[in-house]
């Protein structure tokens, strides 16, 4: 039964839920909040959603570029080329990101009478975004809930597994990967240096996926 909603970003985590839950999601929304990297993403999000002829929408967040403070939205410059830890990946935060897209996604079921709400957050996460937290979701999940007249609930399957684990599941259900983004730069190809490139890159080596992702420095 389709009764799902989930927040894709057309990344790795994101699309591997994608194709695992498919045939409960009818809606996959993207958020452009202007990011370097966003039109990577959602280019890969089209595609996959026409793959799977589920209905994709793209939800402009302007104000978030303008008002907020972050690495993601400061130019690819502003990225650091560092480990993917809580020290180095730090300024990427987007301030409370997480719960502005939910509110919208979780207004979105409602309007169109559907139960849950999807989010690909994994257990890398949790040092570096609050709003990727077992607290956070479960908190979130209860204020959902809460504030919806049909008790709209929030599902977070890889709350607490690894990127390794999500790459593997994505290698049985036969993901190209190469078709998803990760890189915080928004350049023609993943730069293979910033953190995101590294956990990427780390996640499919220990997964014992071929990275066929293109990499401008290697």
């Amino acid at each position: 039964m389709k009764d799902s909603i989930l927040i894709y970003s057309g990344g790795l985590d994101s699309t591997t839920m994608l194709y695992e839950f498919q045939h409960s999601i009818a809606l996959a929304v993207s958020f452009d909040y202007g990011a370097n990297h966003n039109s990577r993403e959602i280019d890969c999000a089209k595609q996959h959603c026409k793959k799977l002829a589920i209905e994709h929408i793209i939800i402009p967040l302007d104000f978030m570029h303008r008002y907020f403070r972050s690495s993601l939205l400061s130019g690819d410059d502003a990225i650091p080329d560092a480990e993917y830890d809580k020290e180095n990946m730090a300024s990427t935060v987007v301030p409370f990101r997480n719960a502005i897209m939910l509110a919208i996604a979780t207004g979105l079921a409602e309007s169109r009478k559907l139960k849950h709400v999807m989010m690909a957050n994994h257990g890398g996460d949790h040092d570096i975004y609050p709003d990727c937290r077992p607290q956070f979701v479960n908190a979130m999940n209860k204020t959902m809930q809460a504030g919806t007249y049909d008790a709209i609930t929030l599902l977070t399957p890889y709350t607490n597994i690894s990127k390794t684990e999500i790459a593997r599941k994505g290698a049985e259900l036969g993901i190209d990967y190469s078709t998803t983004w990760s890189c915080y730069r928004g350049a023609q190809y993943h730069c293979g240096t910033c953190a995101t490139c590294r956990e990427r890159r780390q996640a499919l080596l220990q997964a014992g996926i071929k990275d066929n992702t293109i990499y401008q420095n290697n």
